[in-house]
């Protein structure tokens, strides 16, 4: 399907159960891209820093200096209009510290997440959502209320995806049970999709 796809599949051959999810959140994370909608990312300790990883590629050149068209080069002038780059919205949940912290200490913790997607999320959007054990109540919480707004909802997850696997529209199951060999993998499948999604909007 894809040369980046086929690539991880390769390096890492126990992926190819996740061939299918991989290819299906692709075409998800497409469709809401050329809709107009956004990525909200989610998740806890080493999955919190992976949504910041994750978004940092897709907000800016990855493999690619994703050059601005000539009528926006023109519009911003120099230095802007040749040195930004092409962009895919994507809103790392974690970041918004003050937000979470505040939100966590007046409210209820296990909403904090579910708070910011009430905030940002709208129809179109996807929520990806990062829990190893596929079970962590706040970004439970936070699936919930983006099905409930209509946003496509996307798990990353270990081998057994936790009740994360029946909530998300789509599930990506890393075939692994600890969890560092889990995050090992998150990595390499959401580095594919930078790669698969930036030739698809910057070729």
């Amino acid at each position: 399907m894809n040369k980046h796809l086929d690539g991880l599949i390769e390096n890492f051959p126990l992926l190819e159960s996740c061939r299918g999810d991989i290819e299906r959140a692709f075409y998800a994370l497409v469709d809401s891209f050329r809709k107009g909608g956004k990525i909200l990312l989610c998740g806890n300790g080493g999955s919190a820093a992976d949504c910041e990883h994750w978004s940092a590629e897709l907000m800016k050149g990855f493999l690619k200096k994703r050059p601005l068209s000539e009528e926006w080069q023109k519009r911003l002038g120099e230095p802007l209009g040749s040195k930004l780059q092409g962009a895919l919205p994507s809103v790392p949940l974690p970041a918004l510290t003050s937000l979470t912290t505040a939100f966590a200490n007046d409210v209820d913790p296990e909403l904090a997440f579910a708070q910011c997607v009430w905030a940002l999320g709208v129809p179109g959007d996807v929520l990806v959502a990062l829990s190893t054990s596929g079970n962590s109540k706040n970004i439970l919480q936070a699936v919930r209320v983006a099905k409930a707004k209509g946003l496509v909802t996307v798990g990353l997850t270990g081998q057994s995806g936790g009740k994360l696997a029946g909530l998300a529209d789509i599930c990506i199951k890393a075939p692994a049970k600890e969890v560092h060999r889990v995050q090992q993998y998150h990595l390499p499948i959401y580095h594919a999709l930078c790669l698969m999604l930036e030739d698809k909007f910057f070729d």
